[in-house]
Parts: C-alpha cells; structure tokens; sequence
C-alpha cells in the first residue's frame, strides 16, 4: 500500500467522523484508565453498564482502596474475568496511592508497571486521556490493518509499528478511534459490510462481500371469493 492511499483512507475516515472518541464512559484520567482495564475480553457497553454503578462511589483510587476487591466484585460482575479485574484495579488503586500521589502517571513505563496495565491499555490512556500520538492496538484495529494492507503484522506489536511508521502525523492522534470504529461497526470479523465501506476502492482485502440481492416484489394472487351455492326450489 502506497502512503497516497494511507492519507486517502484516513482523510476519509476523517470525513465520516471528524471528531472520533472512546465509546467508554468516563470523567477523569482514572475512571479512564479503570475502564480500559475492565475493557479486556469485553465489550464497552458491558463496562459502561458496570462503571455506571461503579464511579459514583469509587472514582479515585483512594475510594477504590476503600471499597476492596470484595465489593468491587459485585459492581463488576458482569463482566468477564470479573475476579482477576477486581484484584488488579484494587492492586493498581494502591500503587497509584504510594508512587504517584494518586494521579494516573503519564509515561508508558509507569502505567505499565500498574496490576493489569499492559502496552494497549497504556496507549489508551496516553491517548485519550493525555492528548498522545499513541497507536492502540486491539483485535478489531489488528482485523482492519491486516485486511486492508493498512499495517500488516503477525501480532499487534507488529501492527502497531506499522501503524506508526505509515500514518502521517496529522492523523496519528485520531487513527486508535477511527480504525477501531471501522472494525467494529464496518469491517467486521465475519461478514465485513464491504459494500457500505466508504475504503473499499483503497482497501486491498481480496475477499470483498457483495451486496444483498434485492428480491423481487411478490405478486399476490386476488383471492377468490367463494360463490354461495343458490337453493332453487
């Protein structure tokens, strides 16, 4: 893929959606980051549904220490990996407490050596909530670089990489949303709504789906009245 058709997909992508964002709900840096965490193996309406119950009586980490795995279980239990996400985001709430004050830290190394936070979430929060030109990569962002020669890689560090390298910089700030929106709304992972993809000239995934064939109109047959039998003396 040559960089004319990177900056034609992305201007386009642009075009669709000037101002893309995360689709998770939150108010702060932390909740941004505790969103993020409980994010993994799950859908963001899942975790929307859990952390509106959730930040209301925990939206720091020193209230998150306060309320213990224990009761956090119950607020997230919805969610998959709900006993593993619990232990780590109270791990991560204590950690924040002793190191950092109880601010989230803005370099990669720091947030990464929090309980569960790994490169992905990381981006995330350098992303959305600290303005930086980070590149998250999650499956539906990877399924999107692969398909349409975006950013080929055989894992996502690999894709992510890619992504930067290929990206001009003017697009590199909204390319995490814009790609991650296209996946999970457009080029899906088993049937992607080619016909409706506003890339699919540029896009260089060989196995397009076609449109729907319109079926034809149904002519109905009138229905015919039965005749009523006549008694003649």
């Amino acid at each position: 893929m040559t960089p004319a058709k990177h900056r034609k997909i992305f201007e386009r992508l642009k075009a669709v959606n000037p101002k893309p964002t995360t689709e998770l709900n939150y108010r702060t840096p932390y909740e941004l980051l505790v969103a993020v965490s409980l994010s993994a193996q799950a859908t963001d309406k899942s975790v929307n549904l859990a952390t509106t119950r959730l930040f209301p009586v925990a939206s720091t980490p020193a209230a998150m220490l306060a309320l213990g795995e224990t009761r956090l279980k119950d607020y997230i239990k919805t969610i998959g990996l709900f006993n593993t996400k619990a232990k780590n985001v109270v791990a991560a709430a204590r950690l924040l407490l002793e190191r950092h004050g109880g601010e989230v830290p803005r370099t990669r190394e720091e947030l990464e050596a929090l309980p569960g936070v790994g490169r992905k979430t990381a981006n995330v929060v350098l992303n959305t909530a600290f303005g930086e030109a980070t590149i998250a990569v999650d499956t539906h962002i990877f399924r999107v670089a692969n398909r349409t020669g975006l950013a080929p890689g055989k894992n996502e560090r690999q894709v992510e990489d890619g992504l930067v390298k290929t990206t001009p910089e003017e697009f590199k700030q909204d390319a995490h949303h814009w790609l991650i929106l296209h996946g999970r709304y457009v080029c899906l992972a088993r049937k992607p709504r080619c016909p409706d993809c506003v890339i699919k000239d540029l896009c260089e995934y060989k196995h397009k789906t076609k449109p729907e064939p319109k079926l034809p109109l149904l002519l109905k047959k009138p229905v015919k009245k039965a005749r009523k039998k006549v008694k003649h003396p």
